[in-house]
C-alpha cells in the first residue's frame, strides 16, 4: 500500500503528464469528427450564401464554440446523476413545447420556435435529448420483459411526439420514434417485438402504395406474433386487428391529418418531375446539384448552382447538396464515413459503459444522429421525401447545434467513467 507521501507523489505526476499533455483526457474521435465537419460546414454556407444580401455562416461557427464549451461541461458530469433530475427537466421542456403553441413564431408554415433576447430557440430540438434521458431512466429501472412492460416507455414519450407533430415538425417526431424502438431494443426487447411495433408503419405504406401487398404482409405480422409473443392466441388477435385497422385508416389520415405539404413531400419524392416547378423543385435540383460534383467535385466556394442558389434552404435542410457539387463522390464519401466512424464510436462507449442508464443514454444520442444523417441524405438524393430533419454538424441550426454538443458532452462524461463492463453481479444504476 503507497504510503500518504508515495501517493501524493503519483498524484503529483499525473497531473503533470496531463499539464504537459492537456488532450490527455479529450476523446480525439468523438469531438475532432464533429469540429472537422464545422470547419467545413462554415466554408459550405458561406458559398450558399455569396449572392444574398446577407452572411451569417461565421454564426455557425460560433455557435459550435459556444455548444463545445456547454458539452466539455457535461463531459464531467455523471449521467447517471443528471437522469436523476429527468422530471424537473421533463417539465421545463413540456412548458416550452406548449409555450410555443400560445406565443411561438411561424416561419415557413409552421409554429416551432419561441424569440428569447432576439433569438429564435426551437424547444423540439432540446426535447430530443430529454426524450433520451427520460426514456434511458425509466428503461434501466424497468427493461421490457413483457409486452405490458411497453406502455410506461409508449406513454412517456408520446407527449412530446404529440406536442412537436402539431406544430407541425414531422420529421422531428420521427426522431422520436426511431429514438424510442432502438432504445427499447438495447435494453433487452426481442427482436421480433421490435418488427412488430414497425409493422403498423409498413402496413399504412402498402395501403397507401401497394394495397395488394398487403396479401402477404398481414399473414407475416400474424406468423411473427404466433412465434414471439407470449400470449399467442391474444397476440395474434391484437397484431392482425392493429394492422388491419391501419391499413383501413390510412386514407383518413392521409386527407385528414397530414397537411398538404407533407402529402406533396410524401408523394413528389416518388416522382419529383410531376411538379419540376413546385413541390418536386427542390429534389429535383439537389440531385442535379450533387450529380454535377462528379468525382472530385468543383471546389470549395466554386459551386455554380451554389452560387446562384438554385436549391432552396440550402445552408440548412440541403447543406449536402452544396458538399456533393463541391467537394464531389470524394468528399461526400469522407463524410459519410466519417459519421460511420462517429457511430463506431458511440456503440463502443455503449458497450463499454458501467451501468445500463449510461449504456442507454449513449444509444440513444447515437440513434439521434445516425436516424437525421441517413434521412437527411437520402432526402437530399432523392431516395427519400422532404422532412425538413437537418444534418447533424453541417446544417446552419443555432439550436440544432447546442443540443447536438449537450449530447456529445453526455457521451463523453460516459466514455470517461467507462473503460470495461460492469463484473458478473454489479449492481448497475
Amino acid at each position: 500500500m503507497l504510503s500518504l507521501d508515495g501517493r501524493n507523489r503519483s498524484l503529483f505526476a499525473r497531473r503533470e503528464r496531463s499539464r504537459r499533455r492537456p488532450l490527455a483526457g479529450v476523446d480525439l474521435l468523438l469531438w475532432g469528427i464533429p469540429l472537422a465537419m464545422i470547419a467545413l460546414a462554415g466554408i459550405l454556407i458561406a458559398s450558399t450564401q455569396r449572392q444574398a444580401d446577407y452572411a451569417d455562416w461565421y454564426q455557425h461557427w460560433i455557435t459550435a464554440a459556444a455548444g463545445l464549451g456547454i458539452g466539455l461541461l457535461l463531459a464531467r458530469l455523471p449521467v447517471d446523476r443528471l437522469v436523476r433530475w429527468q422530471w424537473p427537466i421533463f417539465a421545463v421542456t413540456m412548458v416550452s413545447l406548449v409555450a410555443v403553441r400560445v406565443v411561438g413564431t411561424t416561419a415557413l408554415g409552421a409554429q416551432r420556435w419561441i424569440s428569447i433576447a432576439g433569438f429564435n430557440v426551437q424547444p423540439s430540438e432540446f426535447a430530443k435529448l430529454t426524450a433520451i434521458l427520460m426514456l434511458a431512466g425509466v428503461l434501466a429501472r424497468h427493461p421490457v420483459e413483457r409486452p405490458v412492460d411497453l406502455v410506461r416507455p409508449s406513454a412517456l414519450i408520446s407527449l412530446p411526439w404529440l406536442l412537436v407533430f402539431i406544430q407541425p415538425d414531422l420529421g422531428t417526431s420521427l426522431v422520436f420514434g426511431a429514438v424510442l424502438l432502438v432504445m427499447l431494443f438495447w435494453s433487452g426487447m426481442p427482436g421480433g417485438w421490435l418488427l412488430l411495433l414497425l409493422s403498423p408503419l409498413a402496413t399504412a405504406i402498402l395501403a397507401g402504395t401497394l394495397p395488394w401487398g398487403l396479401l402477404g404482409w398481414i399473414p407475416f405480422t400474424a406468423w411473427l406474433a404466433w412465434t414471439s409473443l407470449p400470449w399467442k392466441r391474444l397476440g395474434l388477435a391484437i397484431v392482425v386487428g392493429v394492422q388491419g385497422f391501419f391499413a383501413a385508416i390510412t386514407p383518413w389520415l392521409w386527407l385528414n391529418v397530414l397537411q398538404d405539404y407533407q402529402r406533396d413531400r410524401l408523394a413528389l419524392f416518388l416522382d419529383p418531375a410531376k411538379d419540376p416547378l413546385g413541390g418536386g423543385y427542390h429534389l429535383l435540383q439537389s440531385t442535379v446539384g450533387i450529380g454535377s460534383g462528379q468525382l472530385w467535385g468543383t471546389g470549395l466556394m466554386r459551386g455554380s448552382l451554389t452560387k446562384l442558389r438554385f436549391i432552396p434552404e440550402q445552408h440548412t435542410d440541403f447543406i449536402f447538396s452544396a458538399l456533393g457539387e463541391e467537394t464531389g463522390f470524394i468528399g461526400s464519401v469522407l463524410v459519410v464515413a466519417g459519421f460511420v466512424a462517429l457511430a463506431w464510436r458511440l456503440l463502443h462507449i455503449a458497450g463499454r459503459a458501467h451501468s445500463d442508464v449510461e449504456s442507454l443514454v449513449v444509444v440513444g444520442v447515437g440513434t439521434m444522429l445516425m436516424f437525421q444523417v441517413v434521412v437527411n441524405i437520402n432526402m437530399t438524393i432523392g431516395l427519400g421525401p422532404v422532412t425538413g430533419i437537418p444534418l447533424p454538424f453541417l446544417s446552419y441550426g443555432r439550436s440544432a447545434m447546442l443540443m447536438n454538443f449537450m449530447a456529445l458532452g453526455l457521451c463523453a462524461s460516459v466514455a470517461r467513467r467507462g473503460g470495461g463492463q460492469p463484473r458478473p453481479g454489479q449492481t448497475r444504476w
